[in-house]
């Protein structure tokens, strides 16, 4: 300690050493002492030097601080005192503090030196990423610094040693995930000069799940309204997804775009725009523009549109269009952000025509921005901005661009003036006072026909009022009319354009146009003028008109056919004249800073001159003007013959390719018909490979009985005989057995029926003696009662009807009855042959008469009872005659009293329903049979003989 004194100014008797002097006894203080507490207090001396005397200590100590990184990792402090040091040393942020306070300037670019001379031992590098690797805070944040230092000296260095190192990019990763907001933040700006310009490195750190962290840090710190936190998360997404259509893929594909919506909620109060929401809003609205850029892959941009108009981010960028209160930049970049979003995307392009302004009565979102692109008072920005937007709502849109059109067109103008349609204030930029709307007026309607020949032909219907009494003009005279008038260069400009859009490709409108007999001597006189180098612009335009005008000639015109405008640009212009003033439009540098990108940008309204997709046209048409020029007339003819001769062709190609169409439609149904056909082929194989298995499971049982069954015939031909008599026992028993059942269940179906019935007569006999002890009588209620009587006279008729039918079958059943006893008789004498014949099957035989025993038993029980139960209803019948003669005397005592009139009513009702149902059961009367003890042992007889039977064979 005594050492720092001296170093540190303390008092000493000596003169006092200088910074360099002192800063060289600290260094060999770091690289000699043995204690880690002189070390400790040496780098710390360093790094309170490492501001005021950066170069020094940079020669002089940064060896013996890489030294301490690598060899006194155990102690943090000392650590952190290092890496302090080597970053005051190494970053140029305390340098430019120094400029803006115009303190003199020691050493030009110290950081890129020093940061050269630590890197270039690559394992310094891979040092501080393991340092990272520290929970340590002043471990870890003094290195995120330094890293990020390194990164901002030599970044494409470091880069690739932190590429090459083994998980480098990972260990970065976990700054992300560090509780302590610090060192969180300050890993956002290190990734952010990570992943500057490095695609490899872009994909490893958005694969390391980068987009859910940033999101998340986003959402944390409130969206929009969030900090300089979120600004820098956004900087860093940018640098992920900028050019980078891997990552830009990954960011779709894992629903981020969903998570963007929640951005642009702004509210329905949007006073209270700080600088900072202001920021974050803007780099939002700009990331969205990198996922939907028109320089990327046209399917990625396609898909990213499908997906924010699918999650409601495109629904939410209008509603910030619409809304009052937003800042004008904001409001500039939302309406280029929409524009983009929906550029090519019919889906989105339908959506946006039908978003209204929130106005009374309201109005169309188009025809608002348009009023604001043709307001000379709007900034000028704005009005790029909402012309670029109609660019790409029009774009690839041929339904929006009929719709522009026919806004235009005599049937459809809104006589009543009430409302402005988009084609009147097309019309109404393009003739104003001002150029700057002239032109944005003109490069609007020729997107309106960009690529559209049907438009073209339709635009030339459109007719103009100029004043009052005068006959109406067409458009296209009043543009060539305003272009006679000697306008602004602006002005001229932007009509020359429209013109050749609406020329290029349309003969009838090069028919229109040469019809009027002015313009090819206007354009020839402009182009055959001397004129200075603001004019040649407009020179080179009227030669691309004319050259169209050539081009696109069907020589309907006499006096204008092709030929005779060749002769008239030799004569007048001369043609190596008019090809260089045909090159004065691409040689323009606004032309090249036009064709660059789609979005027009201009630093000034002066330099408005160029549209990106007339340059596009420009150079399409360029050459094969020039090639027109020189051609002669036999060319021209063979070039026509050709063009007719590719005109068939082109009708043939279009003829087969519908028939080719309606092929592959036929092929697609044919294709479906035979998924279907081989579908079923399919289930009826498995069908059928089942019912083989069953098949041959059904064959290998048979060949085994019939193993088991001709083993017995090997030595006794007629045994066969004796099996097939004994099939026929066989059979003729289940036939039997089964009869026998059917008698059986009809025979206590009977039964029940008998006992209901029983039940009835029982019930009427009580009612009958209560209705004999009732005394009121009732004059009035006669005719009811003798109604009543008549219906009870009725039901006993059908129930004699009933008992009839009942002794037509017991008749049947005692025929089926000798039947059954017939067959019995004849399989007495089957079994009577067959015992006779083997002497091997006794056994089977006796059982067989055994069974046909007790079937004769249990036939003759069954006749037995059929008799009882003929018996019964005969006393049934009996009854019913007794139960009539007391009815008779019952329709005389029913008239003496009301109240037993009611309670018969109510009994008789009761039987009505019994006599019902005893009707539905006596139609299934059948054959009584046993007990149901005596079944089950003739069933268990049964099963005993099958299995003799069974041993047997």
């Amino acid at each position: 300690m005594n050492f720092l004194r001296g170093v540190m100014g303390g008092p000493s008797a000596g003169p006092q050493p200088s910074g360099a002097e002192t800063i060289q006894k600290l260094c060999d203080r770091v690289a000699s002492s043995t204690l880690l507490d002189d070390r400790r207090d040496a780098v710390r001396a360093l790094k309170s030097l490492s501001k005021k005397y950066r170069l020094e200590v940079g020669i002089q100590a940064m060896e013996h601080l890489i030294h301490v990184l690598q060899t006194d990792r155990s102690d943090s402090e000392i650590i952190g005192y290092a890496l302090d040091t080597l970053y005051n040393v190494i970053s140029n942020d305390l340098e430019e503090e120094e400029q803006e306070e115009n303190l003199p300037k020691q050493v030009d670019d110290l950081g890129s030196q020093f940061t050269e001379i630590f890197i270039k031992q690559q394992e310094n590098v891979t040092l501080l990423l393991t340092l990272l690797e520290e929970f340590d805070f002043h471990v870890r944040w003094p290195g995120v610094k330094l890293l990020t230092s390194l990164l901002k000296q030599q970044g494409p260095q470091v880069q690739q040693i932190i590429l090459v190192s083994p998980m480098g990019v990972s260990r970065l990763m976990d700054l992300l995930a560090d509780s302590r907001e610090v060192i969180r933040n300050d890993g956002v700006l290190l990734l952010q000069q990570l992943t500057k310009s490095n695609a490899a490195i872009q994909k490893i750190v958005a694969f390391e799940n980068a987009f859910e962290r940033l999101l998340d840090i986003i959402t944390e710190e409130g969206n929009s309204d969030g900090g300089i936190v979120v600004e820098d998360c956004l900087l860093l997404l940018q640098n992920l997804l900028k050019n980078n259509n891997s990552n830009q893929n990954f960011f779709k594909e894992g629903s981020y775009i969903q998570r963007m919506k929640p951005w642009f909620e702004v509210g329905d109060d949007n006073c209270g725009w700080s600088a900072q929401k202001v920021t974050n809003l803007h780099l939002m609205l700009q990331l969205v523009r990198v996922l939907v850029s028109p320089t990327n892959p046209p399917g990625a941009t396609s898909s990213c549109q499908k997906a924010m108009f699918h999650c409601g981010l495109l629904q939410q960028l209008c509603t910030i269009l619409m809304a009052t209160g937003v800042p004008a930049d904001i409001l500039t970049e939302t309406i280029n952000t929409v524009s983009e979003v929906i550029r090519g995307c019919q889906m989105n392009q339908d959506y946006f025509a039908s978003v209204n302004a929130p106005s009374n009565p309201p109005r169309p979102a188009i025809v608002v921005l348009l009023m604001s692109m043709v307001n000379e008072r709007q900034p000028f920005v704005l009005r790029c901005a909402v012309l670029y937007c109609f660019q790409c709502f029009l774009y690839k849109n041929q339904k929006g661009q009929g719709e522009i059109v026919s806004t235009l067109l005599p049937s459809t103008i809104d006589a009543t003036g009430n409302s402005v349609s988009a084609g009147q204030l097309l019309c109404g930029g393009l003739f104003s006072t001002d150029s700057l709307s002239n032109w944005c007026a003109a490069v609007a309607l020729a997107h309106a026909l960009q690529e559209n020949a049907t438009l073209k032909e339709q635009l030339l219907r459109v007719q103009l009022a100029t004043s009052i009494g005068n006959p109406p003009v067409s458009l296209l005279q009043q543009c060539t009319n305003i272009l006679s008038q000697g306008s602004k260069v602006q002005t001229r400009v932007g009509l020359l354009m429209l013109l050749c859009t609406w020329l290029s490709n349309c003969s009838i409108a090069v028919t229109h146009f040469l019809h009027n007999p002015a313009n090819v001597p206007f354009l020839t006189g402009q182009i055959a003028e001397n004129l200075g180098e603001e004019e040649q612009l407009v020179q080179g335009l009227c030669a691309l008109l004319l050259g169209i005008s050539i081009y696109y000639n069907d020589n309907s015109l006499e006096n204008y056919r092709k030929e005779k405008l060749k002769q008239l640009i030799e004569k007048r212009i001369g043609r190596e004249n008019f090809i260089e003033k045909l090159g004065f439009i691409s040689k323009h540098e606004l032309y090249s800073r036009a064709a660059q990108k789609p979005q027009p940008s201009f630093s000034s309204p002066d330099h408005m001159m160029f549209d990106h997709e007339f340059t596009k046209l420009v150079k399409e048409l360029e050459g094969v003007i020039s090639k027109a020029i020189y051609k002669s007339s036999e060319e021209d003819k063979k070039e026509e013959e050709v063009k007719k001769t590719l005109e068939q062709h082109d009708n043939i190609v279009t003829h087969y390719k519908k028939v080719i169409r309606e092929q592959d439609q036929e092929l697609e149904e044919l294709k479906q018909r035979i998924n279907t056909l081989t579908s079923q082929n399919e289930q009826l194989q498995a069908t059928v490979t089942q019912q083989v298995s069953q098949i041959q499971q059904h064959k290998d049982q048979y060949n085994l009985l019939k193993v088991q069954l001709g083993k017995d015939t090997q030595h006794h031909n007629s045994h066969s005989d004796t099996f097939q008599m004994n099939g026929i026992q066989v059979e003729e028993v289940s036939k039997l057995k089964e009869e026998l059942e059917e008698w059986k269940n009809k025979h206590e179906l009977l039964q029940g029926q008998l006992r209901e019935k029983d039940s009835v007569i029982e019930k009427l006999k009580s009612s009958q003696l209560e209705m004999g002890t009732a005394e009121q009588s009732s004059q009035t209620s006669k005719s009811g009662n003798l109604e009543l009587n008549n219906e009870l006279q009725k039901e006993l008729e059908m129930l004699r009807n009933q008992i009839q039918l009942q002794s037509a079958e017991i008749s049947k059943l005692q025929i089926e009855n000798q039947k059954l006893q017939v067959m019995n008789a004849t399989a007495d004498a089957v079994l009577g042959d067959s015992s006779t014949t083997v002497v091997n099957s006794s056994e089977l035989e006796g059982q067989l008469q055994q069974e046909i025993k007790e079937l004769k038993s249990e036939v003759k029980a069954l006749s037995e009872e059929k008799e009882s139960l003929k018996q019964r209803l005969d006393s049934s019948s009996s009854t019913v005659a007794i139960l009539q003669d007391e009815k008779s005397k019952l329709q005389q005592e029913v008239a003496e009293s009301k109240k037993e009139q009611d309670d018969l009513l109510v009994l008789l009702a009761d039987q009505d329903q019994k006599l019902s149902a005893l009707k539905i059961k006596l139609k299934d009367l059948g054959v009584p049979v046993e007990d149901e003890d005596d079944i089950e042992s003739g069933d268990q007889g049964d099963e005993d003989e099958d299995g003799d039977e069974e041993e047997q064979d």
